[in-house]
């Protein structure tokens, strides 16, 4: 076969030599010959740190411009090629039911703000979105903003961001990413002429806001090495770009910063922002010219979210309150550090959580949680109507969905669930009237009735109930012999949602069971849910995991032969944990764009990300928190013993986990373990972290993970052995 005899030379000529295949083990199926995989050259490197010294033998993968390297990733992506090729079928099987379920020419629920009707379409065969607008009603005739197809011409990534439209509605100020490390280049345009402006500023985030002169823009840079968002810039329209004034510089490298306006449009706000802190700057968007002034100053431990209506600021903060509570204070008061003369607007509450708030004209709307569950709450500034929105399913998500603008009475949220495709609603928050905008289509005979969700509660090894979300379809009998795919992620206080995929199908269509894990360093039960799963409590996140996966099989939803897991970057970091761990416990792990070297990186401050996540996981230059991250770091903990299947995916661009921690972690497990079962590494040469840009290549990376996942199952028809 030509990929073998490829493969085969790329490793002659690097001089690895490729060893003889493993004998087969007992029992174990060996339907087909395929090439040993590559293996990476061992060159000690010495790091030391407390007087504890490690050798990383994989240390030089970091050399991203050493042909050397990339010659190895492009090895790794043959052998995963040759690994999977009884599968292409399958693969490609996967990937058409999947487009045969999607609406391929399709339209988002159109957002109205300054007169327009805003929306994205899609067009058949097409990548990318085209965003367009009508004037007053969808009957109007229809202005084509961009076409992300036409732009994305002859580029293997592309991704538009910090799409903005001017207070008139006649500019439109937006930044293209054309290689997926999150630096991007902003650029004009008039939309009454349809002219592309001659400002163009590279080397940007995509982070923009508007002052209300129509002509000035503020703009956010990131550091050259670590990609820290650390300095706002001001652009006049029609001004060289290289004589911008710099407005704010974030010398702190443990924060970011950022800008936007605030939903009133009255003023433009400065967030700079780390883990355990938060700071505001505010300005009168009508004078971009003035100086930005400190609402509230950074405090060590004081988190808080602020913006703007009528004449007060709104601010969520943890300040005497776990879960957050929401106080303001009046505009002229703003700068005031004592907080005991805050006005409070929603108390604390032990059992829920305050997430958000968005802010109306008339009407203030609060996104909670309880019980695992978000809410949404709705009352008038004076707090009469308050009430909440009901949706009586177990298990779902909602959220304030894109509200352009302040002076209205409809709400827009968007709601689904595991059963339930995406939906978006108007809720007119005066009469309670509810109205379904849109509902995403799904093709091919789709039909809820036929699948069933549960929210169940595993227990702990500690006694702490862990939520697990459950979908499958209709009939299934819990005997113990269902495949099972168990997802989690449990890092940054992030809420794993029980969100509806029309993707997932094609897994439980086939009888496969999908669990999501709410596992400590999430959210979902509140801030101490997170507070225990991070720093020195990380280790929760992994035990939760895994005793989350006993209770399922104890309750016979799967067996270990017949279970598979699957996390990304920090769920990464979760998936290489919980194989050290307990890996009989699983048949197969997806580990994508994965956080595994967290002790090394954690130690490099020139990479970015570093920094400003020593609140998370702890800084290892504190001997404590070394000796802890050391414990449960995938990539330090690999041991002479057998692992189960393993796809491990990366981006060569990703800003957020660097290449080179997953493509060390793959070569050291080739060299350590004692299996036979599958190691595959596949590396998107165009992309970063969040993967391909197109849609229908994101489709076919899903096919391809799920193929991986079907055959080690035994559900693999389609595939020719």
């Amino acid at each position: 076969m030509p990929v073998l005899k490829t493969l085969s030379v790329t490793l002659a000529l690097l001089g690895w030599i490729a060893p003889a295949a493993r004998p087969q083990a007992v029992g174990m199926e060996q339907p087909r010959k395929i090439p040993a995989p590559p293996v990476a050259k061992a060159v000690p490197f010495k790091l030391e740190k407390h007087g504890h010294v490690r050798i990383d033998p994989y240390y030089w993968l970091r050399e991203r411009e050493n042909p050397e390297v990339l010659a190895y990733l492009r090895a790794e992506n043959q052998y995963t090629e040759a690994v999977m090729a009884h599968t292409e079928k399958l693969q490609q099987q996967l990937f058409e039911e999947i487009r045969a379920r999607m609406k391929e020419s399709d339209i988002s629920a159109p957002v109205p703000d300054g007169g327009y009707l805003y929306y994205t379409r899609y067009e058949a065969g097409k990548d990318y979105p085209i965003y367009a607008r009508r004037r007053g009603s969808m009957e109007a005739p229809e202005e084509v903003l961009l076409d992300v197809n036409q732009l994305a011409e002859g580029h293997g990534f592309f991704a538009v961001m910090g799409f903005q439209v001017s207070p008139h509605q006649d500019l439109l100020a937006f930044a293209v990413d054309t290689v997926g490390r999150r630096i991007s280049t902003l650029r004009f345009k008039n939309l009454a002429t349809g002219e592309f402006l001659e400002d163009v500023i590279p080397n940007v985030t995509g982070n923009v806001a508007w002052a209300n002169d129509n002509r000035t823009v503020f703009y956010t840079r990131q550091h050259p090495t670590t990609l820290r968002w650390y300095r706002i810039y001001r652009h006049v329209l029609g001004t060289d770009p290289s004589s911008d004034a710099l407005v704010y510089e974030e010398r702190d490298s443990t924060f970011n910063t950022r800008i936007f306006r605030t939903r009133s449009g009255r003023f433009l706000m400065i967030h700079s922002s780390q883990t355990l802190a938060d700071e505001y700057r505010f300005l009168e968007a009508d004078r971009p010219g003035g100086q930005f002034r400190v609402l509230l100053p950074r405090e060590r431990g004081h988190e808080y979210e602020a913006d703007h209506a009528g004449d007060w600021f709104y601010i969520r903060t943890n300040h005497g309150a776990a879960n957050f509570r929401l106080v303001r204070l009046p505009v002229n008061g703003a700068g005031r550090v004592d907080k005991d003369a805050w006005e409070e607007v929603i108390p604390h509450r032990e059992d829920v959580l305050l997430e958000g708030f968005t802010l109306f004209r008339d009407h203030l709307v609060l996104t909670e949680r309880r019980n695992g569950l978000r809410r949404l709450r709705i009352r008038a500034y004076d707090g009469s109507g308050d009430h909440y929105l009901d949706f009586g399913e177990p298990a779902y998500t909602v959220s304030v969905g894109a509200n352009r603008e302040f002076d209205t009475r409809l709400l827009r949220y968007e709601y689904n669930s595991l059963t339930t495709p995406p939906s978006s609603y108007d809720y007119d928050m005066v009469t309670r009237e509810r109205r379904l905008v849109k509902r995403e289509e799904v093709l091919g005979g789709f039909d809820p009735a036929n699948y069933v969700s549960e929210r169940l509660y595993a227990r702990a090894r500690d006694g702490i109930a862990v939520p697990v979300s459950i979908v499958y379809r209709k009939g299934l009998e819990k005997d113990g012999d269902n495949p099972l795919l168990l997802y989690g992620y449990g890092s940054y206080g992030s809420s794993v949602e029980p969100t509806f995929s029309a993707l997932r199908l094609s897994l439980l269509d086939r009888g496969f069971v999908y669990a999501i894990a709410h596992v400590r360093g999430g959210q979902e039960l509140g801030r101490q849910w997170y507070e225990d799963g991070k720093l020195l409590r990380k280790m929760n996140t992994f035990t939760d995991f895994i005793d989350v996966a006993e209770f399922l099989i104890e309750q016979r939803y799967t067996r270990p032969e017949k279970l598979f897991a699957q996390g990304g970057s920090a769920g990464g970091l979760l998936m290489g944990a919980v194989v050290n761990l307990r890996p009989d416990l699983f048949k197969g792990v997806v580990a994508q764009v994965p956080f595994v070297d967290v002790v090394t990186t954690m130690l490099d401050e020139s990479i970015p990300l570093t920094t400003n996540e020593y609140d998370e996981w702890g800084n290892p230059k504190d001997p404590e928190y070394y000796r802890y991250i050391l414990a449960y770091s995938p990539y330090d903990n690999v041991e002479r013993k057998a692992y189960p299947n393993l796809l491990v995916t990366t981006g060569l661009h990703d800003s957020q986990v660097q290449y080179w921690e997953p493509a060390k972690w793959v070569a050291k497990l080739r060299a350590m373990k004692t299996d036979h079962n599958r190691l595959i590494l596949k590396t998107n040469f165009e992309a970063g972290h969040g993967g391909a840009s197109g849609r229908y290549q994101r489709w076919r990376e899903t096919a391809f993970i799920y193929a991986f996942i079907l055959d080690l199952a035994g559900l693999g028809s389609g595939g020719d052995d």
